[in-house]
């Protein structure tokens, strides 16, 4: 079992200034709190792909320890910079300071939602020597994504919230639900683009969006988790689910499913296509689709593999 330690322990903060729960004073008390256990840097990031390049140099300058500040944009990067020559027991482990508006990794793989006692829990796990937890990635070409995936709707969702983003507008849930809706009402009901494979399963065609999901819940509507594929944990396999109808009593159903309190369910219906902790999902398309990972616009593609990375990071929690 590998443990942290804190007497020689060299950490790298890195700190997106920009994101949504972040501010100067909080930003200082974290770098405080740290430096009172262990030798800490402080790094803030400057723009896109600056937390990866950071995330990266401290895996070549072989730092024990990174810890990010910031939302799931930022803590995508700095994954994706601490495996950019690919996962291995040798890497600094991950801890997560949340700072963005939904946090979705960070919760799901067990921090405290609020900065200030996620820092609490950080310096309780150092000052304990608690072993990190190990946790599978989903990835699609060279990246890696912590907690989903999407191809169809709600990559068009991501995409019209960016540019909403991109004017000044602020991202929250209520305008992720505006954009959802004018994404379902431009959306062609008749012509759906998707074919789905999964593992070594016949392929499904007929989809009109796909969601793959590393972990349970992929996100929160304030306190409220939102549950497609309960059965999937981070430790374990990618989750699936596709669907075959967007017509407004299939939709409203689903809608219904995803918000339902305390669901073991998830989401399900003859319009549904769902499949728990699985290795390996292919999804082609009639023409290039938008992909979405963590949130974030990665473009159009086609065909686009999903595959799961068993034992890919460790995580302090």
């Amino acid at each position: 079992m590998v443990r942290v330690t804190c007497p020689a322990m060299r950490a790298v903060l890195i700190v997106n200034p920009h994101a949504t729960s972040t501010t100067e004073r909080r930003r200082d008390l974290l770098a405080h709190a740290l430096a009172g256990e262990i030798d800490v840097r402080l790094e803030h990031t400057m723009g896109r792909g600056h937390a990866a390049d950071l995330a990266a140099k401290a895996a070549e300058e072989h730092y024990d320890l990174v810890v990010v500040h910031g939302g799931d944009g930022t803590v995508n990067e700095v994954v994706n910079g601490l495996l950019r020559h690919g996962p291995g027991p040798a890497g600094p482990v991950l801890s997560v300071v949340p700072g963005g508006s939904t946090n979705v990794f960070a919760r799901a793989v067990g921090m405290a939602p609020d900065p200030t006692a996620a820092t609490e829990q950080i310096l309780e796990a150092l000052a304990e020597g608690r072993a990190p937890r190990t946790v599978s990635l989903g990835q699609a070409g060279d990246r890696y994504f912590t907690f989903n995936a999407g191809i169809g709707i709600d990559a068009d969702v991501v995409e019209r919230v960016e540019a909403k983003r991109a004017k000044g507008a602020k991202v929250t849930n209520a305008l992720h639900i505006r954009q959802t809706v004018r994404a379902w009402l431009a959306a062609d009901r008749k012509n759906p683009p998707l074919t789905v494979t999964v593992d070594d399963r016949e392929p499904v065609p007929g989809c009109h969006l796909v969601f793959v999901t590393n972990v349970d819940p992929w996100t929160y509507l304030g306190a409220r988790p939102v549950r497609t594929n309960p059965g999937v944990t981070a430790e374990g396999g990618l989750g699936v689910m596709a669907v075959t109808s967007l017509q407004p009593p299939t939709v409203a159903r689903m809608v219904s499913q995803l918000l339902r309190p305390n669901s073991g369910k998830g989401v399900h219906g003859k319009h549904v296509v769902r499949f728990d902790d699985v290795s390996r999902i292919r999804v082609d398309a009639t023409d290039p689709v938008g992909l979405q990972m963590d949130g974030d616009d990665v473009g159009k593609w086609n065909p686009v593999e999903f595959v799961s990375v068993p034992e890919a990071l460790r995580v302090l929690v």
